[in-house]
C-alpha cells in the first residue's frame, strides 16, 4: 500500500532491535515495484468526478460541431459519429476505447482521425482534446514548476530561520509576514506586483509567454512575476509547516545529544534537524504540485498566460464537456505522479520510513 499523509512520517519499528530502522535503500524502495499495477486505477477515479462520459451540452452539439452551413443529413451523421444518442454506458465504453485505440470523427464535411490516447473532440473548436491539452500544458508546467522552486526555497528557508530564532524579534517578524501571506489572495499580490514592479519601477516587462525553446532568457523574465505571485502564497504555508516541524525535531533526544557532544548549532540544523523535519514538506508539496496543474486558474487569467487553467475556465463557461473531462484526467495523472515521487523522496530523506 502507498503512504498517506500521516503514515509517511511515522517510523516503522524494528521488531528485533538489532539493525537501523528502515534497512538499506533496496529494502526501503523495493515495495515501489508493486505500485505500478495499482497506480493506473487512480486516474480512473478522477474520471468519475465529472460523472461519466461527456454528455450533450445545452443546445444541439451536433449542429455546433458540424457548423452552421451543414445540411440536416450532415448534422445527423455527426450526431451518430459522436454517439450522442447512445446510452450512457455505451458512450463510456466508447470513450475508453478512444483512449486505448483512438477514433475517427466526422465533422460533416471531413473525417478526423484522433490517435490514441484520444479524449474526444471539442464541441466548440472542433479540435482534438489531446492536442488542445498538449499545446497548453507547457505553459502551465512552466508556471507551476518555476513557482514550486521559489515556494520551497522561500518557505523552507523562512521556516528554518524562524525556528532557529525562536523567541526573538526575527521570529515574530517572520511569523507576521507568513500570516499576512496566507491571508492575502493571489490576485491581490499579482495586481500589486504588476503595478509596482512593471508599472512604476519598470524592472520587469508585463508578462507575455515566450516558449522556452525560442528564447530561454525571455521565457524566465516573462514568467518571473507570475512565479512570484503564485509562490508567495504557497511559501507562507510552507514556512509555517517547516517552522512547526523544525521545532518538534529540535526538541527530540538525538538533537540534545548532539548539543551535549558540542556539535555546532548550524550543523545540527542543516545536517540533522532539517532532514528529519522535511517529511511533512514533501507530503504537502506532492499534493500541491499535482493540484496546481489544474488550479493555476487565477494566476494564468490575471497574467494572460495561455495555460490549462484559462482553457478550463473557458470550457466550463461554454459547457465544452470533452475538454473539461480531459483536463480532469490530466490533473489526476499529475496528482498520482507527484505522490508516487513523494513516496520515493520520503524513503531517501528519512531512513526511519519503510515503504510497505
Amino acid at each position: 500500500m502507498g503512504l498517506d499523509r500521516e503514515d509517511r512520517a511515522r517510523p516503522r519499528a524494528d521488531p528485533q532491535g538489532t539493525r537501523p530502522c528502515g534497512g538499506g535503500p533496496a529494502q526501503r524502495l523495493g515495495p515501489l515495484a508493486r505500485r505500478p499495477p495499482r497506480t493506473p486505477a487512480r486516474p480512473r477515479r478522477a474520471r468519475h468526478h465529472v460523472r461519466g462520459p461527456p454528455r450533450p451540452a445545452p443546445g444541439d452539439v451536433a449542429q455546433i460541431t458540424c457548423g452552421p452551413r451543414c445540411s440536416p443529413a450532415q448534422v445527423h451523421q455527426v450526431s451518430e459519429q459522436l454517439r450522442l444518442g447512445d446510452p450512457l454506458y455505451l458512450r463510456y465504453w466508447h470513450f475508453l476505447q478512444g483512449i486505448v485505440a483512438g477514433h475517427d470523427y466526422s465533422t460533416g464535411t471531413s473525417v478526423q482521425h484522433c490517435g490514441a490516447p484520444c479524449l474526444g473532440l471539442s464541441y466548440q473548436s472542433d479540435q482534438q482534446v489531446t492536442h488542445l491539452i498538449w499545446t497548453k500544458l507547457p505553459v502551465t508546467l512552466s508556471l507551476v514548476l518555476g513557482a514550486m522552486v521559489l515556494w520551497l526555497v522561500l518557505g523552507v528557508g523562512t521556516g528554518v530561520l524562524s525556528a532557529w530564532r525562536r523567541g526573538r524579534i526575527t521570529e515574530r517578524v517572520l511569523t507576521g509576514v507568513t500570516l499576512a501571506g496566507t491571508a492575502t489572495p493571489v490576485f491581490v499580490i499579482g495586481l500589486v506586483l504588476m503595478i509596482v514592479v512593471c508599472g512604476q519601477l519598470q524592472w520587469l516587462p508585463f508578462p507575455q509567454y515566450v516558449p522556452f525553446t525560442e528564447d530561454p532568457e525571455q521565457w524566465a523574465w516573462n514568467l518571473l512575476l507570475p512565479w512570484l505571485a503564485f509562490a508567495l502564497i504557497e511559501a507562507a504555508k510552507y514556512a509555517r509547516l517547516t517552522r512547526a516541524s523544525m521545532l518538534e525535531t529540535l526538541a527530540e533526544d538525538h538533537v540534545r545529544t548532539f548539543r551535549a557532544y558540542g556539535v555546532g548549532e548550524r550543523s545540527i540544523i542543516g545536517r540533522h534537524a532539517l532532514r528529519g523535519a522535511i517529511a511533512p514538506v514533501i507530503a504537502l508539496n506532492a499534493n500541491d504540485v499535482g493540484s496546481a496543474i489544474g488550479g493555476a486558474v487565477l494566476t494564468e487569467t490575471m497574467f494572460g498566460l495561455p495555460g490549462l487553467g484559462r482553457e478550463l475556465v473557458h470550457a466550463v463557461q461554454v459547457v465544452d464537456l470533452p475538454v473539461v473531462v480531459g483536463m480532469v484526467l490530466v490533473t489526476g495523472f499529475f496528482v498520482v505522479l507527484a505522490n508516487a515521487v513523494a513516496d520515493v523522496l520520503y524513503a531517501v530523506a528519512d531512513r526511519r520510513v519503510v515503504l510497505s
